[in-house]
This record gives C-alpha cells, sequence and structure tokens, in this order.
C-alpha cells in the first residue's frame, strides 16, 4: 500500500510543490527561500521518517509570510492525502522533545477534524535569520486546517529562539510518525464511528 501525497498549489503570491512519503527514510529535499523554515522542514522529514520534498516560490521581495502559510497549507493537504482512509493507523500519538534548554511536548489526533491548542514561551527573539517567530503558531494553524487532525503543542520552557521553535517541530514529526504508523492489530478505522 501506497502512502504518498502530493499537491501542488499555485496562487499570484507563491507557487508550491510538496511530495510526502510517510513509509519513508527521512530523505528530505526542501527548499522554500527561507533558510530556517527550509530547516525546519527538513527537521519534520527527517525525524518523522518522511521522504518529503518541498519546492516553494514566493513573493520573498514583500515578506516570507505568503511562502511559509502557503507552504504550510501544501503540507497539510499532502499529508492528508496520503493517509488516505486511515485503515489500520494507531491514531493517536504523543512525543516530548528536548533541545538543550527548551522541551516540546506534542500530542496529536488523526481525527479528521482540525483543532490547535499551541503554547510557547513568552518575550521569544521575534527573528530567527529572515523567519518571523510569530509564524511558528500559524504554520501549524495551516497544517493543521487542510490535515484536519487536532494537535496540541506545548513548550513549557525556553530561552532559545532557534531551541523553541526546532524542538517543536521534532517532536511534531515524532508524533505524526507514530501516529500515522500502521497498528499490525488493527484491522479497520481507528474510530467507534467508523470513519476518521
Amino acid at each position: 500500500m501506497s502512502r504518498v501525497g502530493r499537491v501542488a498549489r499555485t496562487t499570484k503570491e507563491t507557487s508550491v510543490v510538496v511530495e510526502i512519503d510517510l513509509d519513508g527514510t527521512g530523505q528530505v529535499d526542501v527548499s522554500t527561500g527561507v533558510g530556517f523554515y527550509d530547516h525546519m522542514l527538513d527537521q519534520l522529514g527527517r525525524h518523522g521518517l518522511f521522504d518529503l520534498t518541498v519546492k516553494t516560490e514566493g513573493d520573498l521581495h514583500i515578506d516570507t509570510h505568503h511562502t511559509i502559510e502557503d507552504t504550510a497549507l501544501a503540507l497539510g493537504a499532502a499529508f492528508r492525502q496520503a493517509l488516505g482512509d486511515k485503515v489500520g493507523i494507531v491514531r493517536f500519538a504523543n512525543a516530548s522533545v528536548p533541545l538543550d534548554e527548551s522541551l516540546a511536548q506534542v500530542t496529536v489526533d488523526l481525527s479528521g477534524r482540525p483543532y490547535l491548542v499551541h503554547t510557547e514561551p513568552e518575550g521569544m527573539a521575534p527573528m530567527i535569520g529572515s523567519y518571523d517567530t510569530t509564524m511558528t503558531r500559524h504554520i501549524l494553524e495551516s497544517f493543521v486546517a487542510q490535515a484536519q487532525i487536532a494537535l496540541h503543542v506545548h513548550v513549557p520552557y525556553g530561552r532559545n529562539a532557534h531551541h523553541i521553535v526546532e524542538c517543536q517541530f521534532k517532536a511534531l514529526a515524532r508524533a505524526l510518525r507514530h501516529a500515522g504508523e500502521i497498528d499490525p492489530r488493527q484491522t479497520g478505522i481507528p474510530s467507534t464511528k467508523g470513519a476518521l
């Protein structure tokens, strides 16, 4: 069974192509024009063991917002497509990932219902290179909306903005990987409703 998603999204602001294989080995080829975002998507693929290709061309002469947002939307849609009918998946998972002084705790339900709860420390540095740190929540909102999952991301403490953001992507990768894995004991859709 192939669990691959591919989404192409073109607007007047961006052109995005995302391909994801949920049963890959963590091979990543990412180019968005936003260096730190590329680094975070690389974490997502490598720690999720997803084969991930992302090619985005955006209106970076304005700022990075549209490029980051549209990439996240396409990634969420590709992830949902790759999950298919969700027969046999684990469905729920959580992961806690430290990065030096920072800790991220992520819990996910591949529920078919988009919902995000997100907390991170106050007073973070506003920028990491050209990456606006307020975009992390927006990336997650956009991904959740298209992936149609419930996602809780909590960073109870951390000082360094790079660490605070990166541990979130690493923990997200691990949680998505485990929730999307095939459970050999699960013969149907893991829901009393019979649908996710």
